[in-house]
């Protein structure tokens, strides 16, 4: 297990990272792809409420990632939601956190290669369906799995060029979009159903999600008892604020929006012309190939980490002789994805996706108190102020929204963590073998 120790005691970490270089982190990893998908598939389930459902969602991630601040602050290695789970409930409890983070990392995957192929097929209608789909799914993802077979040495460069792409086009399509809104499409006479709200809910947490990622370093952060909780609500209402403009945008100018595959593009088109709806999605397929590129890195990355833990069998943990890169968990990953991404739909992985991530975020939240209990004299760097309450809170809300998801989806997910735990045993059998 990995040892826990206050950040204060470890002079190797340098609180170098600013207030608001925090606030950047955060915004830049949570505006991922989905944002350019969803709003459509939103709208189609609850209407204008799809409004409130991104204010609901905005709340629950708020109180998840006060929880994240906490448990990771008491961490210094990689690895993050399976480090947890693995200190405070055991090897088997964190296996499965991270045999589960690979697959949601797959199914992101494939739910951006599905949303790309979407916007590819603006310009190329032969991609949208069939036989064309599943050929540039296949070419991309061999590009990009051989683009990190020999490494990418710019990686960090090119994620950044991404980035600033994706906040461009969503600065300049509300900000133009504003003035052109019918303010009469907007009706709240009807209500939701139950599920129709709560599906809507769950799959804006897909949107929402990344400060999972962006919680890892918050003992590198600057006076972290003051600062964290600052970026994480400034980065979660800036994004909040942007996406719920979007979605005004979207509601207020396409009247076809709950059928729109493209709905940015689609919009762009209806007031200012075609040539605006080719950049958008132009803007829409670099945005969704930069967030690819960084799944294809890390996603593998984590199989090789469970691997060198011992708790997958030792041939996920291969490194290339020349390359120096982790081939076989690259390669199973890149065929796995492929599979998802042709037989599955945005909505189906993205969904996938989310049961996943909620799984393990109920876990971090039940962690917190876990933790606490376990070294009372040594307090976290970053402490929520009733955090016991906050995190049982946040295990009632990932477990309601887990109750929202679809039978297939929750099969699926269960049928994988039984796949991963073969794999736990058979490598512990292994060991014990040889041992």
């Amino acid at each position: 297990m990995t040892s826990i120790s206050p950040a204060a005691a470890r002079p190797e970490l340098v609180r170098g990272i600013r207030r608001w270089d925090f606030v950047a982190l955060i915004i830049n990893i949570t505006i991922g792809a989905g944002i350019l998908g969803l709003p459509a598939k939103i709208y189609a389930l609850v209407g204008t409420y799809s409004l409130a459902a991104y204010v609901v969602s905005a709340a629950i991630v708020s109180l998840i990632i006060l929880c994240f601040a906490e448990v990771s602050s008491r961490f210094s290695g990689a690895g993050g939601p399976y480090l947890y789970a693995r200190e405070a409930f055991g090897p088997l409890v964190g296996f499965e956190v991270g045999w589960l983070l690979w697959i949601s990392r797959l199914a992101s995957f494939a739910a951006l290669c599905n949303l790309f192929t979407d916007y590819a097929a603006y310009f190329w209608p032969t991609v949208g369906a069939g036989t064309g789909r599943a050929a540039l799914m296949a070419g991309l993802i061999a590009s990009l799995t051989l683009l990190n077979w020999v490494g990418v040495r710019t990686a960090s460069l090119v994620n950044n060029l991404f980035t600033v792409s994706k906040l461009v086009l969503l600065i300049l399509f509300t900000t133009v979009g504003l003035f052109f809104v019918n303010w009469q499409a907007f009706s709240f006479a009807v209500l939701p159903t139950y599920p129709s709200f709560s599906s809507a809910v769950l799959l804006l947490i897909f949107t929402f999600s990344g400060f999972d990622v962006a919680a890892i370093p918050a003992s590198e952060i600057q006076q972290p008892q003051r600062n964290v909780p600052f970026a994480l609500f400034t980065a979660i209402a800036t994004v909040a604020v942007l996406f719920l403009l979007v979605q005004v945008v979207c509601i207020g100018t396409l009247p076809n929006l709950a059928t729109a595959e493209r709905p940015l593009a689609s919009a762009s088109q209806q007031f200012l012309g075609p040539g605006a709806g080719a950049l958008v999605a132009v803007a829409a397929m670099l945005t969704a190939l930069g967030t690819l590129n960084a799944l294809m890195l890390t996603g593998p990355r984590l199989l090789f980490a469970l691997a060198e833990q011992g708790q997958i069998p030792a041939i996920f943990r291969a490194t290339h002789p020349r390359f120096r890169t982790p081939y076989v968990a690259l390669l199973v990953s890149a065929v796995l994805k492929l599979v998802l991404a042709i037989s599955g739909t945005f909505i189906y992985a993205l969904t996938l996706s989310t049961i996943i991530r909620l799984t393990y975020f109920a876990l971090t939240c039940a962690a917190l108190p876990v933790l606490r209990r376990r070294q009372p004299e040594h307090p976290a760097p970053f402490r929520v102020l009733g955090g016991s309450v906050v995190a049982a809170v946040c295990v009632g809300l990932c477990l309601w929204l887990l109750l929202s998801s679809t039978g297939t989806e929750a099969r699926d997910v269960a049928v994988m963590a039984i796949v991963g735990l073969g794999l736990y045993v058979a490598a512990n059998q292994r060991k014990a073998t040889v041992s």
